[in-house]
């Protein structure tokens, strides 16, 4: 299970967000794994399964071009405020220590497990 917030459904089911990046202590999933996509911890529901395609980690700051469109359409710009807006305590000034998973949707509708 991978958690979004309510504002990246669409982005995901439309196939425009297909990277995200998470602040873990270790990676919570590998490369062929197959995880659901949640807003929420412990609900049973999900929005979409997603195949992931690989992890790695990197510093927030060295985020591309690419890769911050794959965000889910952002510039750079716009993907540090949104991440500043998504986590406050880890502010991209703080240039955190990530994870980057690498992901294609395989099913769009929200369901109970």
């Amino acid at each position: 299970m991978i958690l979004f917030k309510p504002e990246h459904i669409g982005l995901i089911q439309q196939g425009l967000k297909i990277q995200t990046r998470c602040i873990w202590k270790k990676p919570r999933c590998k490369p062929g794994s197959i995880h659901k996509a949640k807003t929420k911890m412990l609900s049973k529901e999900f929005f979409a399964e997603l195949f992931i395609i690989s992890v790695h980690k990197e510093f927030l700051l060295d985020i591309s071009d690419k890769d911050a469109w794959c965000e889910g359409g952002y510039t750079r710009e716009e993907f540090f405020r949104k991440w500043d807006e998504i986590n406050p305590k880890n502010p991209s000034s703080s240039n955190p220590e990530v994870y980057v998973v690498n992901f294609n949707p395989i099913s769009n509708s929200f369901r109970r497990i």
